[in-house]
């Protein structure tokens, strides 16, 4: 399965029940997890970082509802 998201890009979480807001960096690519690809992500304004399903992101700046 290709990884939609590349590392050092920047991605927002997709808004919905407890979504973090802000601009977050692609770290590393994660194996699989449910047959979806994750992402180590680490937020511009965070010292830690977040573990995230490849459905959970978008590209930082696309519109809602895009399928980017």
């Amino acid at each position: 399965m290709n990884a939609k998201f590349k590392v050092d890009g920047w991605v927002e979480f997709v808004m919905g029940f407890r979504s973090p807001a802000g601009r977050f960096r692609i770290v590393r690519e994660l194996p699989p997890d449910k047959g979806e690809p994750s992402y180590r992500v680490k937020g511009e304004n965070e010292a830690f970082e977040r573990v995230a399903r490849e459905s959970e992101l978008r590209r930082f700046g696309a519109k809602a509802g895009s399928l980017d």
